[in-house]
């Protein structure tokens, strides 16, 4: 967990996305995602955690849900939401937290 310490610790936003290679749901918000980071640019980062991988890291931020995703920015959590979410309502969030 010290890797995510480092992680979140970015000036940057950062958007994190919890998935489980299983879920329909979560496979079919990967598309969204790509234009997401396209549409950041440099001025952002697209995370994906696979929950199988990280169960500890899961377990920590209390993920249950999926799709789950946070917006990370210095170390701080600014939003988070469970389910699916559109690019445009993504993009809006990363922009907004610039």
């Amino acid at each position: 967990m010290s890797k995510f310490g480092e992680l979140i610790d970015d000036h940057q936003p950062l958007l994190l996305f919890f998935f489980d290679n299983d879920d329909e749901l979560t496979h079919s918000m990967h598309p969204v995602l790509k234009d997401v980071a396209a549409a950041v640019g440099d001025s952002g980062k697209v995370i994906k955690i696979d929950m199988e991988k990280n169960e500890k890291l899961c377990q920590a931020l209390r993920v249950k849900v999926l799709p789950t995703l946070m917006i990370y920015k210095s170390g701080e959590m600014l939003w988070r939401q469970s389910g699916e979410q559109d690019a445009n309502t993504l993009i809006s969030l990363m922009q907004d937290h610039k």
